[in-house]
């Protein structure tokens, strides 16, 4: 359920403007949530990881709600990376210059990306909310 709502978030913010478009409404919420983007986007990443780790481990059987772990997992480590990147970069790859190269450049390969997996992101995370509830 935590991972449910983890992505629910990261969506929300990933795919703010067109939220807030939509929604006007929805902006305060939002703007609650951006100054915790980036540790957010990291949590995120890590935990879609985790979650692609341990759901390629497990595969018992492929079901839907495999299906639908594993996609979450992939666009939770898509959307935590562009939130996440400021951290990232700063922490982790601010002494290597080759490894701050080639993630910037993913970086600008994936923006054009965040508002759709944001999109995606919160419609999984909503999806795996109710078969959590209902499975």
């Amino acid at each position: 359920m935590i991972g449910s709502i983890i992505a629910i978030l990261g969506g929300l913010i990933a795919s703010a403007s067109v939220i807030v478009a939509k929604k006007p409404n929805a902006k305060e919420l939002i703007d609650k949530l951006t100054p915790y983007q980036g540790w957010i986007g990291v949590i995120l990443a890590f935990w879609g990881v985790w979650g692609a780790i341990s759901l390629i481990l497990g595969i018992g059987s492929l079901s839907l709600a495999w299906i639908i772990g594993l996609a979450v997992a992939v666009v939770e480590f898509v959307v935590g990376f562009l939130l996440g990147y400021g951290l990232i970069s700063k922490y982790l790859l601010e002494k290597n210059e080759t490894a701050k190269e080639k993630g910037q450049a993913l970086r600008l390969k994936l923006t054009k990306y965040q508002i759709p997996a944001g999109l995606i992101l919160l419609a999984l995370g909503v999806l795996s909310l109710v078969f959590y509830f209902i499975g």
